[in-house]
């Protein structure tokens, strides 16, 4: 397993690593659609959301 981690993503709130790499899948978890210029929650459907927080 290899913990992933970028600079260009917001921090995590707690002891959680961005994403973690193991065999040939990518685990994530709270993961929340953020729009970074105003900090808000995206106001979309879940496609849309997904797309964001991807």
């Amino acid at each position: 397993m290899r913990a992933i981690s970028s600079p260009n993503a917001p921090q995590p709130i707690g002891p959680y690593s961005q994403a973690v790499e193991s065999g040939n899948f990518v685990f994530c978890s709270g993961q929340v659609a953020i729009v970074p210029d105003s900090g808000k929650l995206l106001d979309g459907d879940v496609r849309e959301q997904t797309e964001q927080v991807l």
